[in-house]
């Protein structure tokens, strides 16, 4: 009975907290802005050259890290530094392994650090966001400098094999990569080679070069410009950051397990109003994603090509899509348009390499990347056997319902309403972050997720992966090229 009233203190402070995170932030974000379009002009490749425009992103990701963390920013320079004698000194065949474990490591220790010294890390100079992507980013450019050097092209996948960093970086390239001014603060992680491409004005006409434009009509290519992207990316952010504003303090997730909510509520009626407070603590993620997105295409970092319509895409480090988050009929297709760097993330670095049970690893690896709250745990455990088992009701029974159109807009609605409910089920214990209100909320809905999962586990038989498949495939081939 005295838990409801804590936490919906523990709620209303945390949101006025990230208020004022949110002021810093702003801030930040919107000088990294203006900063952006400024180098953009007049830091172009035919203005400037690579090492001034490395250092100017340095030195600016520097500044604004000093400015929001002050002290803390520290950490971020210091775990830096560690790992670039690790790049420099390590065996290329155990770079990767030694820069995982330093990295991973340090932002571990940082986490429980938030815990136990600064109160579940409700602070002002919450450092952890950055630490976090500078660990993807660093844990990234050690396994690509791995598979550019350490291994042979035919043991690698194609996008292995594209990404792959044939050099050690420079002192100047690899803090610029790090600690850029347009990714320092929320990122995105992006890959190496990319980056480096885009400072050096390759970027773009990498990506064009895929297009056959005599065939429509330019003479030249094209120089397409970000703006229009920008504008609509800011667009999305100012009507998410009113969202956060009104809607996040009046829908409470801890209301939730509130006793009379529980007793005077119907379980479907309950399940509603799941989906709800699971919306309304959407758009701070929404807001956050899409400005830093805004503020690397800003800079001219971010174009992907051109779509079938002819349409200059620059969404190569969005990392959402909300149509498809809002629409998704699958929990692998919500995953995938969810935190779609970090995710593309644990692929590389873990998915991919992970000798077996690599659903599993993942899943682990993502918790404690997120941190060591037991609601992490709890959201990131549930996620596995709620993958799998929508993974198999998807391999067994979705073919019976593409027989008709109406069959599948059938197959379509319940899928989306079971994925979404799904997704509310497994995302709680993400935001309560303990324990006790985890199980109080597990127990008023009957746990009905996990023993749903575990009889579609139980009675639906499992069917190889394509992933399997593909490895097996792969060892073949292999085999092959070497006994020839």
């Amino acid at each position: 009975e005295r838990l409801l009233p804590l936490l919906l203190q523990e709620s209303q402070q945390l949101f006025c907290f990230v208020c004022l995170l949110q002021i810093n932030f702003v801030a930040c974000q919107l000088f990294a802005l203006l900063a952006a379009f400024w180098f953009r002009i007049y830091l172009s490749p035919s203005h400037a050259s690579s090492a001034v425009r490395h250092a100017f992103a340095t030195l600016f990701g520097i500044y604004f890290a000093v400015f929001c963390f002050g002290w803390y920013s520290l950490h971020l320079f210091i775990l830096v530094m560690m790992n670039y004698g690790i790049m420099n000194m390590a065996s290329i065949p155990n770079i990767h392994r030694y820069s995982f474990v330093v990295a991973m490591g340090y932002l571990m220790l940082c986490h429980i650090s938030r815990i136990y010294i600064f109160h579940y890390g409700i602070l002002t100079t919450d450092f952890s966001g950055p630490l976090m992507i500078i660990t993807q980013k660093i844990t990234t450019l050690a396994c690509q400098l791995h598979d550019g050097i350490g291994r042979q092209a035919e043991e690698l996948t194609a996008e292995q094999n594209r990404l792959a960093v044939k050099s050690r970086p420079s002192l100047l390239e690899y803090l610029s990569y790090l600690l850029n001014f347009m990714s320092i603060i929320a990122g995105p992680c992006s890959n190496y080679k990319d980056y480096i491409a885009f400072i050096e004005g390759r970027h773009v006409h990498m990506k064009l070069l895929e297009v056959n434009w005599k065939q429509k009509g330019y003479d030249r290519l094209p120089d397409p410009s970000p703006t229009a992207a920008v504008m609509y990316k800011l667009c999305i952010t100012l009507v998410s950051l009113i969202l956060f504003l009104t809607l996040t303090k009046s829908f409470p997730m801890a209301y939730i397990i509130d006793n009379e909510f529980l007793d005077k509520t119907p379980f479907l009626s309950r399940l509603g109003y799941l989906y709800i407070v699971t919306q309304a603590a959407k758009p701070k993620y929404y807001f956050a994603w899409t400005l830093a997105d805004a503020v690397n295409n800003a800079a001219g970092y971010g174009f992907s090509g051109v779509d079938e319509r002819g349409t200059f895409r620059w969404d190569l480090l969005s990392n959402l899509n909300i149509w498809n988050i809002e629409t998704a009929t699958s929990f692998k297709m919500y995953i995938e348009n969810w935190n779609i760097q970090t995710a593309a993330w644990l692929k590389r670095v873990c998915y991919d390499r992970a000798p077996w049970y690599p659903t599993a690893l993942t899943f682990i690896l993502s918790a404690l990347w997120h941190g060591i709250y037991p609601g992490y745990y709890f959201t990131f455990l549930t996620g596995i056997l709620i993958t799998l088992a929508a993974r198999a009701i998807r391999n067994n029974c979705r073919y019976y319902f593409l027989s008709s159109v109406p069959l599948k807009i059938t197959y379509d609605i319940v899928t989306w309403v079971v994925t979404q409910l799904a997704v509310c089920y497994t995302v709680a214990p993400f935001v309560m972050l303990a324990v006790e209100p985890t199980i109080k909320f597990y127990k008023s809905v009957y746990f009905h997720m996990h023993i749903l999962s575990i009889l579609v586990l139980l009675l639906l038989p499992i069917r190889p992966q394509a992933r399997s498949l593909r490895r097996a495939q792969n060892q073949a081939m292999l085999n092959s090229v070497k006994s020839k």
